[in-house]
């Protein structure tokens, strides 16, 4: 494929998603209709946002159409606009590190030093590693590297981070009791899960994997409301039968607002 210039219209067809339903097999089950309109808004993706390599990363058209499926996916049916505050996303080969400083309410300043797989910055890029877009590993949790940073763009898209995207008074009411909720029942559980793990197992070991490997989401969810609401997303869209059977209430919230039950098959009784 020949990239085209930003100022001319790229068209894509629904060859593009069968080729990537092999390194992502939950589009294959779209509805035809919504398969269609996802190339459509990929294409209207890839004109307008650039999608460039760190470090000397070659970013190559397929990786591009990767990354276009996955972050458009959540805004199939709300359009392009909630993700207006940014032009660029980032790709580093693989996890990257950042340095920053915290200043506490008494200006005591805390240096930090993270690993990261994602960053979505207010106002600036989406930061992604290319290692987990395209090879996420085994998990107990299903995720999605790639929906969970535009979830925080679809969260802030109203200028505020509190796990609730733009919506109207009534919707905005209900979506944060139910969020909230399902965040407060998720903390306790995994304080639970915590309290039960052996005390000669370090939790931050392998060997805890089997206790958090009971909990719906995975543990960073409990992070705060941003982080539950990106992580909840995630879940959603690559696995609508575990969320929906672990929340069915926020699942039902989600539903109206994407517009969509990711697919046909999601049925909360099987």
């Amino acid at each position: 494929m020949i990239w085209p210039l930003r100022t001319r219209r790229l068209t894509l067809d629904d060859s593009v998603l069968t080729r990537l339903t092999v390194s992502q097999p939950w589009l294959e089950d779209l509805h035809t209709e919504d398969r269609s309109k996802l190339c459509v808004l990929m294409a209207e993706f890839l004109s307008i946002k650039a999608i460039n390599g760190a470090h000397g990363l070659i970013v190559t058209d397929e990786m591009r159409i990767a990354i276009a499926a996955q972050a458009c996916l959540p805004v199939l049916h709300l359009g392009l606009a909630h993700y207006g505050d940014f032009s660029e996303i980032v790709v580093h080969a693989g996890a990257f590190e950042v340095h920053r400083q915290h200043t506490d309410d008494i200006g005591l300043i805390t240096e930090l030093h993270e690993v990261l797989a994602g960053e979505s910055i207010d106002g600036g890029p989406v930061v992604l590693s290319w290692e987990d877009v395209a090879e996420p590993g085994f998990s107990a949790h299903p995720g999605n590297v790639v929906i969970h940073e535009f979830a925080h763009k679809l969260d802030l898209a109203d200028g505020l981070a509190d796990g609730c995207p733009p919506m109207s008074a009534g919707s905005r009411r209900r979506w944060l009791v139910c969020l909230e909720a399902a965040y407060e029942a998720f903390c306790a559980k995994l304080d639970d899960i915590e309290s039960s793990i052996p005390t000669d197992i370090d939790p931050e070991s392998e060997q805890a994997d089997a206790w958090y490997g009971t909990l719906p989401l995975d543990p960073y969810a409990a992070t705060d409301p941003c982080e539950f609401f990106a992580v909840a997303a995630e879940r959603h869209f690559v696995d609508p039968h575990g969320f929906a059977k672990a929340f069915p209430e926020l699942h039902d919230c989600f539903v109206t607002f994407f517009q969509q039950s990711p697919y046909p098959a999601a049925d909360t009784n099987g």
